[in-house]
């Protein structure tokens, strides 16, 4: 792949600059209407009018693409109301999009589908991808899985992306702006021949990141990436009603990983250091690892489509796609407070001992983040007061060990539909899915002898980096789904429409974790392994998803509607061992009263909307208001927990969530050439029920912002002959966000269960934490673009985050952990853009 990516620099940073020849403008393609013009969209997998679909649904024309610059699902979920994402916080293929209070678990399935060209992509870790060059993005709200599939519990994002015509047409675009970063796009499209056409197009970015390494010299390896992807396709005409679209994609991400920094909640501990009892919100970021954190993805996918229209309105669609995603990352431990790595049951892990010792005795008085400080000795100082120390997560010293995560997973899914294709008052399709994945996952914690990682996940006890916690499972699905709708146009004004979708999963996962001792501790590598050998499990997951919509028009320009439909996320399994492991060291520890299966259930969620859409003044302001009720059941929520045992990723259950919600839009043209935009949502979100950890009942649902608003006004006006002047500016406000289910509590931690064997001997409860400090408040973020556009160039400034405001990616709490993981969100990027178009 290397020539592909020296090729693609060379193209992206000669473009702007060549004298092409300059041909015709159109494109030949379907694409978004002009923003004075009707927008055509495929809500409902139908060509018709955003002002006739009965939902509501946020819009980015390709004119609306190119002022904002959006290209990543991250982009789209800043200007889209009641939507928010976390993503590459831990690592690239890491995201999590929340809508209307229903939120996509880490290391579970997505809550929201992503469909490219009209395919179900089918991998998370692709969501916040570009997905080549883009014509228009759709946000659908609410259940959609009845019309998209499976995945499509709180929406969908349906990406269009430029298709062939019958003239050639390119464009290269590459921008420069601080902290190194350089970003570059380019694309060619047009005919090959009189059926057939071609696009081909490249993406690279790459940046030193906002954050340095203080112990590695000050090195840019906290949130440094590098990432290029080439995208094709290939359309041909196989006679005047067939058409067959194929396509193929490439991508690489190097870069760094879990970017977090830990801030405690232990409010008994802080009239020693008022530090053990901090605010998320104001946390000075420092970064010291001895481990230089990596993060690797490449990913590959290949589709192809085929239409044949036959005689008597009818339209044949089958798609088929192959996704191969393999990606892993290299990071420090999590701490060394549990003195994992001190005292060795075996002789084998001496070196792993000596070399935390001495590592920590070199660095004595190292400035750490408070409340944290390295003594001359690395045994915790509340069984050591007068020479011990306190660890943060990913501390300078050898103490806390390593870790290796894999997740590995290929797909193969293919689709068939039949529609009616006709303009009469009555419409219909029916198909059915099938869907493959085969899907390995591995973590791997080992001791650090200082001398890095060895990536592989078990290592022995005589290796440099010997292994000494391993979960490491294969999971196979297999999907099976028939669909179909109707919508029938009852009188010009009144429309009714029906879908329904029936999902079978098949799941099963085996351990792949060796019989095998952990040198530390004297165990098995994998705690659960204690009771017997991990066996194979297998389950079936079901759900029929009906969808209702209604839709009245009294006039052309307003359209009142509603929708119900159920939503549905397929359960699954954690890796083996994690029920057992999080009981020993939990429960029966410190009676934490929190419940993890081996085997998570299925999310359904029962959600209605109503609302009401239309434009005034001539088309000139334009208005969507809807209100919305949703009832979660067995919601899906990842949970971190950390303890002696290392780090254990896990989903659970929330039993029951309700939420209800209001959100308005507004767009509006004062002036030609002059247009302002307004959004704003409030969700009201409370957990009805949970027996994972009952005492949770109340709360709000976990990852969702109590409200939203977006401001935004765009300008684009000549100045001159063939001179365009383009400005857009774009203010989001986030609003409160709790991330977790235990929220403004007290909770044992495991200081609850070692202070009272401690040299402190101190009562339990003196080490409880309280989680009042762990909501994110309230940001702001301003992102403006303005420049010129002068015939076939095109010249911008630019400016994301303008005010530099401090706000938090990421807040994860590890409740037993007593305190959070966090993430900062990114600073001020300021710098100048060149594109050419022919």
């Amino acid at each position: 792949m290397r020539p592909f990516k020296t090729l693609l620099l060379a193209t992206i940073a000669i473009g702007p600059f060549i004298a092409a020849p300059a041909v015709a403008q159109e494109t030949g393609e379907a694409e978004a209407a002009p923003t004075d013009e009707v927008i055509i969209v495929t809500a409902r997998r139908q060509s018709e009018r955003l002002q006739d679909v009965p939902a509501s649904v946020s819009v980015l024309t390709a004119d609306a693409i190119d002022k904002t610059g959006a290209d990543s699902a991250d982009d789209f979920a800043q200007l889209t109301p009641g939507v928010t994402i976390v993503t590459g916080t831990a690592e690239a293929g890491d995201t999590q999009v929340n809508i209307r209070g229903i939120n996509g678990a880490r290391d579970a399935e997505s809550s929201v589908a992503l469909v490219v060209d009209g395919i179900l992509k089918t991998n998370t870790a692709q969501l916040n991808q570009p997905q080549g060059t883009l014509r228009q993005v759709e946000i659908l709200k609410g259940p959609q899985g009845a019309l998209y599939g499976r995945n499509a519990a709180a929406g969908a994002i349906v990406l269009q992306t430029l298709k062939p015509g019958d003239a050639f047409e390119g464009a290269m675009k590459a921008s420069y702006a601080n902290e190194n970063t350089f970003e570059g796009t380019a694309h060619i499209a047009g005919p090959i021949s009189e059926s057939l056409g071609f696009v081909l197009s490249g993406y690279y970015r790459t940046t030193d990141g906002f954050y340095r390494n203080t112990f590695l010299n000050n090195e840019k390896v906290v949130d440094d990436q590098e990432v290029w992807s080439v995208d094709g396709r290939v359309v041909a005409q196989l006679g005047t009603d067939t058409e067959l679209d194929v396509k193929a994609r490439y991508a690489q991400l190097r870069g760094a990983s879990i970017n977090f920094n830990a801030a405690f909640h232990l409010p008994n501990f802080a009239a020693v250091n008022p530090a053990f009892y901090e605010d998320v919100n104001t946390h000075p970021f420092g970064y010291y690892s001895n481990i230089r954190p990596t993060n690797e993805q490449d990913s590959f996918d290949v589709s192809a489509k085929i239409e044949h229209r036959f005689g008597n309105n009818l339209l044949l669609t089958a798609w088929a796609l192959y996704s191969d995603v393999d990606q892993s990352l290299v990071a420090d431990g999590t701490s060394a407070d549990f003195a994992r790595y001190i005292a060795a049951a075996d002789p084998a892990g001496a070196d792993a001992v000596g070399a935390c010792f001495a590592s920590t005795a070199a660095l004595t008085g190292f400035p750490v983040n408070q409340p944290g400080f390295i003594g001359q000795i690395p045994v915790p100082f509340i069984f050591a007061p007068a020479n011990g120390s306190t660890f943060g997560p990913y501390s300078p010293t050898t103490c806390d060990g390593t870790q290796y995560q894999t997740r590995n997973q290929s797909d193969i899914s293919a689709e068939i539909r039949l529609a009616s294709d006709s303009s009469g008052p009555f419409n219909w399709q029916i198909g059915a899915y099938y869907l493959n994945i085969d899907r390995e996952v591995g973590v791997s914690l080992g001791a650090d002898t200082g001398t890095g990682v060895i990536e592989s996940l078990y290592n022995g006890p005589n290796t440099a980096n010997p292994t000494s916690l391993l979960l490491n499972d294969a999971f196979k699905t297999n999907v099976y789904a028939a669909f179909g709708s109707i919508d029938y146009q009852v009188s010009p004004q009144f429309d009714v429409g029906l879908a329904l979708r029936y999902d079978i999963e098949d799941r099963s996962t085996t351990s792949l974790v060796p019989t095998a001792t952990d040198p530390f501790t004297g165990g098995p590598i994998n705690p659960g392994q204690t009771f017997g050998a991990l066996s194979p499990k297998d389950a079936t997951f079901k759900q029929l998803q009906p969808k209702v919509s209604l839709s009245w028009r009294p006039t052309p320009d307003l359209n009142i509607y509603a929708n119900w439909g159920i939503g549905f996320k397929s359960g699954g399994f954690n890796n083996q061992g994690s029920a057992t492991i999080i009981d020993q060291n939990f429960n029966q520890f410190i009676g934490a009263g929190v419940t993890i299966e081996d085997q998570y259930r299925k999310e359904r969620s029962s959600a209605f909307e109503a609302g009401i859409k239309g434009t005034l003044l001539d088309g000139a302001l334009t208005f969507d208001l809807a209100g919305y009720y949703t009832e979660i059941d067995d919601m899906q929520f990842f949970e971190f927990f950390v303890g002696p045992f290392g780090l254990l990723r896990v989903v659970s259950n929330i039993d029951e969530v309700e939420v209800k919600g209001v959100e308005l839009n507004l767009s509006a043209e004062v002036v030609d050439g002059w247009k302002f935009y307004g959004a704003f949502n409030v969700t009201d979100s409370e957990i009805k029920a949970n027996a994972s950890r009952p005492y949770t009942v109340g709360n709000k649902s976990p990852y969702t912002a109590d409200w939203t608003l977006n401001l935004g006004t765009e300008i684009d006006t000549p100045i001159a002959s063939d001179i365009n002047f383009i400005m857009r500016w774009d203010y989001r406000l986030t609003g409160p966000t709790w991330f977790h289910t235990v929220q403004d509590q007290e909770r044992p931690t495991l200081f609850s269960g070692l202070l009272p064997i401690s040299a402190l001997a101190l009562p339990g409860f003196v080490g409880n934490g309280r989680f009042d400090v762990a909501q994110r408040d309230t940001y702001g973020v301003l992102n403006a673009r303005a420049g010129l556009e002068f015939g076939n160039l095109s010249a911008f400034v630019f400016a994301e985050n303008v005010f530099d405001e401090k706000y938090l990616a990421e807040v994860i709490p590890a409740i037993e952990f007593g305190g959070s993981f966090i993430s900062p969100g990114a600073r001020r990027l300021i710098g100048v853009e060149v594109g050419y178009k022919f």
